[in-house]
């Protein structure tokens, strides 16, 4: 199947015009990402701070907005406050407090979304359900950044019901951010569970493999 029509079966499988979709190009070569570009997408994820760089620099006379969706180190906030449009896994206050240090003033705002921890799993990251209310009540206190919502990666499951529980739990904790700031953005739902995501109220969901097929 060629990329074109992998793209399109994807966005069939949306079936929605309000949800945003963000073609996850981690390990992916940059001509995938041009023949997407030219088919009109326009929102790319990476996940690798040294490989988006490079990807980013050499596409950057492309109206690409760029997303960071994986694990951040701490030495590694400044490259993503200056490159990137969008941070989508922030998962500590520390990392918060850095990227707005670190986005430049003369840059546009950062947009970040903090990360929801649901279920137990050791190995994931992210903010409890108290912390991530906490920190849009002192929202105040940052400058250079802007919070738009919260993402999540709940536990995998194929299980339809299985997924909505997870996702209500992430679905409720984004309206009641929504009490205390603006945000609009639910990013939830990847290949396996976008149907869910989407009617848990998602309004982006992630999708790489189903897109571009085999990675590098």
């Amino acid at each position: 199947m060629s990329l074109e029509s992998r793209y399109k079966f994807v966005k069939k499988r949306i079936n929605s015009g309000v949800v945003e979709l963000l073609a996850v190009s981690k390990k992916q070569s940059i001509a995938k990402i041009q023949d997407l570009y030219r088919l009109g997408h326009r929102k790319f994820g990476e996940s690798y701070v040294q490989e988006a760089i490079d990807k980013i620099e050499k596409l950057s006379d492309l109206e690409i907005q760029w997303h960071f969706i994986g694990p951040i180190q701490s030495n590694k906030t400044k490259y993503i406050a200056q490159y990137f449009d969008w941070v989508q896994s922030v998962d500590s206050i520390k990392v918060l407090n850095r990227l707005n240090s670190q986005r430049k003033p003369t840059q546009s705002n950062l947009n970040i979304l903090l990360q929801l921890k649901v279920g137990d799993e050791d190995t994931k990251r992210g903010f409890k359900r108290d912390e991530l209310l906490d920190i849009c009540r002192s929202y105040q206190d940052y400058r250079n950044i802007t919070i738009r919502g919260l993402m999540s990666i709940p536990p995998p499951t194929t299980v339809y019901e299985q997924q909505v529980v997870q996702f209500k739990e992430c679905q409720v904790i984004f309206q009641e951010m929504q009490k205390i700031i603006t945000v609009d953005t639910l990013s939830m739902g990847m290949s396996g569970d976008l149907e869910a995501a989407i009617d848990c109220g998602s309004t982006m969901v992630r999708i790489g493999t189903d897109i571009f097929g085999q990675r590098m």
